[in-house]
Parts: C-alpha cells; sequence; structure tokens
C-alpha cells in the first residue's frame, strides 16, 4: 500500500473518530421536591432581599471574623486531608492524560550503522576494502483506528472521572472549612462555659465560706453547710472538666489547620465572635446541582455512560496499523538525499467472533450506569434533607435563643430572691441550691443554643454548596 493509502486511511480514522457507540446522556430529573419544605419550622428563614446564594459568595466574604479567616486560610494551605484530595486531582489528570494519548500514533526512530572490512583477495585493485553501512527506520507501532469509537469512549470516561475528582476536591474544601468553623466555634462555646463554671465555682465558695462562718457561731446547720459543700464540690469538677474540653478543641484545630494556631487568633468566647452574613437558600433545584459532591456524582454518571460505549464498540472489529518507512545508504550524507526510502504497511484486523467476556462487561457496563443514577439520586436526596434540616434549625434557633435568654433572667431572679430569704431566716437553703442549680443549667443551656445558632449558620452555607472556591481562590485575601 502506498503513501496515499495510508494518508487516507489516517483522514477516515480522525473523521470516524469523533463518533461513539456511547448512549447520549441527559441529566436525569431531580428525585426531590422544586422547592425547600414550608411549614411553621420555615416561617422565618427567607433571607434578606437580594442576599447572595452560598455557591456565589466566598468564604472570605461569608466569615466575618478575621481571626477565623486566618485559620481558615492555613488549614487550606496545610491541611494534609485536603492536600490528598488535590493530590489525586493531578492523578486523574494524568490518567486522562494518558488514555488521551491513545488517540494519537507512537512514532519511533530506530537507526543502525556498520563497518565492515573486506579482504584484499575479494577487492578489485583500486576499490576501498571497508564498506559502510548506515539504516535509519521510522515508523508508527500499532496504532488502532478508533473507528467505533472505542478509545474515545475511554478517553471521555478518564475524562469524566477527573472531573468528578476536581468536585470531590472542593467538597473536600467545604467539609473543611465547615469544620474550621465549627472546632472555632465549639472552643468558643467552651472557653465560654469555662468562664461559667469559674464563676459559679467562685459563688458557691462564697456562700460554703458564708455558712461555714454562720455555722461557728451557731447560727447555721450542718445540714446548709453540707449542701453548700456539695456544690463547691460540683462546681470544682465542671471547672476541671471545662479546662480539658477547650484543650481537647484546640488540639481539634490545630489538627484541621496542618499546624499549632497562634493564641492571638482563638477566641475568649462566643460574644468575640463575629456574626457571619446572610445568604439565600435559593430554590432546591438550581441550587442543589450546584453543590460539588452532586456534580461529582454526575461525572461519574457520564463516566458509565462512556463505559458502556467502550463495551459496545469491543463487539466490532478492531483495526491497527504498523507502518515504517527505511533508508539505507553507504553514506550518512546521502541518507536523506538519496530518496531511497521504501514504505512498508501491515494492518491487522482483530474480529471479535464470541467471547462471552466481551458480552459479560456490556452487561456489566449497563449494571454500572444503574448503580451511578442510584448514586447521583440518593446523593441529590441526602442533600435535600441535609439543606431542609438546616433551615429548619434556622427558622426556629432564633425562638429558642430567645426563650431561653428569659428563662436565665427569671432564674437569676428567683435565685437572688431565694439567696435573700435564705439570709433573713424565712427559707431553708434547700431552696438556694435548687434555684442555683437550676439557673447553671440554663445559663449552660443559653451557651448551647447559641453555638447552635452560630454553627448552624455555618451548616447552612455548606450544605448549600458553599466554601467550595475554585483552586488558589483562598490565596492572596480572594
Amino acid at each position: 500500500m502506498n503513501k496515499n493509502a495510508l494518508l487516507l486511511l489516517v483522514g477516515i480514522a480522525i473523521v470516524l473518530g469523533g463518533c461513539t457507540m456511547a448512549p447520549k446522556y441527559t441529566r436525569p430529573g431531580a428525585p426531590v421536591p422544586a422547592g425547600w419544605p414550608t411549614g411553621a419550622a420555615y416561617k422565618e428563614t427567607k433571607a434578606a432581599t437580594g442576599a447572595p446564594t452560598a455557591s456565589g459568595l466566598r468564604w472570605r466574604e461569608f466569615f466575618t471574623d478575621e481571626h477565623l479567616q486566618k485559620i481558615i486560610e492555613t488549614a487550606l494551605n496545610n491541611n494534609r486531608d485536603l492536600r490528598l484530595a488535590a493530590l489525586n486531582v493531578e492523578r486523574a489528570r494524568a490518567l486522562y492524560g494518558v488514555q488521551r494519548a491513545e488517540l494519537f500514533p507512537t512514532v519511533s526512530a530506530v537507526g543502525t550503522g556498520s563497518k565492515q572490512r573486506s579482504s584484499s583477495d575479494l577487492t578489485r585493485p583500486g576499490e576501498s576494502r571497508t564498506t559502510k553501512q548506515f539504516n535509519v527506520n521510522l515508523g508508527i507501532t500499532s496504532w488502532e483506528l478508533d473507528f467505533f469509537g472505542r478509545i474515545r469512549s475511554l478517553k471521555e470516561q478518564a475524562l469524566e472521572e477527573y472531573l468528578a475528582t476536581e468536585q470531590a476536591r472542593r467538597s473536600a474544601q467545604i467539609a473543611l472549612v465547615a469544620e474550621v468553623a465549627k472546632a472555632y466555634l465549639t472552643l468558643a462555646a467552651d472557653r465560654g462555659n469555662l468562664k461559667l463554671a469559674r464563676s459559679t465555682f467562685e459563688t458557691q465558695q462564697g456562700v460554703y465560706d458564708l455558712i461555714g462562718r454562720q455555722y461557728e457561731v451557731g447560727l447555721a446547720n450542718e445540714l446548709d453547710l453540707r449542701r453548700a459543700q456539695t456544690q463547691v464540690d460540683a462546681a470544682r469538677g465542671d471547672v476541671a472538666h471545662f479546662i480539658q474540653l477547650p484543650a481537647q478543641d484546640q488540639n481539634a484545630l490545630n489538627l484541621l489547620a496542618g499546624s499549632p494556631v497562634p493564641e492571638d487568633l482563638l477566641p475568649a468566647d462566643l460574644a468575640s465572635v463575629s456574626t457571619s452574613k446572610d445568604i439565600s437558600p435559593g430554590l432546591s433545584s438550581e441550587v442543589l446541582l450546584r453543590r460539588p459532591d452532586i456534580m461529582a456524582a454526575e461525572h461519574q454518571l457520564k463516566a458509565a455512560y462512556a463505559f458502556i460505549g467502550v463495551a459496545r464498540a469491543a463487539l466490532f472489529p478492531r483495526i491497527a496499523l504498523t507502518t515504517a518507512v527505511g533508508t539505507a545508504s553507504d553514506e550518512l550524507s546521502g541518507l536523506f538525499n538519496s530518496g531511497s526510502g521504501t514504505w512498508s504497511f501491515a494492518p491487522q484486523i482483530t474480529m471479535p467472533i464470541f467471547d462471552a467476556r466481551t458480552w459479560a462487561a456490556l452487561r456489566v457496563s449497563k449494571t454500572v450506569r444503574k448503580i451511578a443514577l442510584t448514586q447521583y439520586e440518593k446523593v441529590i436526596q441526602t442533600a435535600f434533607r441535609e439543606v431542609a434540616d438546616s433551615l429548619a434549625v434556622q427558622g426556629t434557633v432564633d425562638r429558642q435563643v430567645e426563650a431561653q435568654q428569659s428563662l436565665v433572667n427569671a432564674l437569676a431572679e428567683t435565685y437572688r430572691l431565694s439567696v435573700n430569704r435564705y439570709t433573713n431566716g424565712i427559707d431553708s437553703y434547700l431552696g438556694v441550691l435548687d434555684a442555683q442549680r437550676s439557673l447553671y443549667a440554663a445559663e449552660q443551656g443559653l451557651i448551647a443554643l447559641r453555638l447552635a445558632r452560630l454553627a448552624n449558620q455555618v451548616r447552612v452555607y455548606a450544605v448549600l454548596g458553599g466554601g467550595g472556591d475554585q483552586p488558589g481562590a483562598h490565596q492572596g485575601g480572594s
């Protein structure tokens, strides 16, 4: 076969290479309602007019606390889990490059040379006894003509898997940003609990000392003294407990950040933390499809479609070409000038007659597509539930905080009146004890609700797809 025929085959391969036997992909309908749930739990979840969506608000714009911003940036630069996710993206990109390279021929060149000296008996007078031979072979080694799109489907599968890996990296970043913020808020809450425990301990110690002096002069009985002692011991235990928790919270924050967080960046309590910006939940069908985990699941579904194309193409013949051009000359300078090059062409056709493994692979590919579709739908449903739960908290937590604050105020007044009645000899110390226990528990509950409110703001931002900035977007004060 001559050179023109070879070029014709290559042209046909390129044209037909744009076609594949993969089924046409159509995005499945989202198996969730078009809007978010409504009802008493959601009546206060409407965002302010003009509020941005989570995916359109970078994490630096959402988190207004400057100390938290610095810690998040440190985590994005140093966290090992996120670094592994980024390396997985690099690996997927490289694998895609390998698969894409299969579309192009592999060109190789081999050069040889030899020098031979003949006997004088075999050489005519005046002729050189030394013979030089140089050979160069330039060839294409087993290039498959992708008539039925097998290689192109493999390339599309690798591409979709790479894109899915990139979205997985963004999901990892969203999770990391949310976890850092949560750990920061938890540390703030536990430090607030430590302040409360120390204040309570000091108060109880003062009461115990007062009753102890009264007991020494016969103005208080031993039962009241022992009751006061139980409160002191309980408060001392709480102080130790809330010394432990912030230390563990700080360890968790250091792990997320990938390095020790400076003390001057750590919060004193929840009151010292700046609140985050308001965001709009948007419509479920619009917002959820922009979440990186759902986008990753859709890329995996597209990869499953491409895999079917690979399996279908395997049922058809595979044509591979081996071509070479060789040139020989007794002088190196004449190698390229002599025009003595010769073409050789060796097509190889593999025709599947019957291969049970090929048909089984086709059935497997169709099952893989069903699995990917089911996983895609499940991810959407899980995401819808996560957002709905967060919006339910958002719609009710302010009322819970307001009610808890009112309860704390009432119990504080009850405790004050109980102490006055006890010091005036009207009631026993038991009334003071009950009032103090109730007040302490209510104050702890108020801290927990404030933490829940701030943490839910972070969760709403995360489950709506916020925080997954593109690579490098967190650098340099994005």
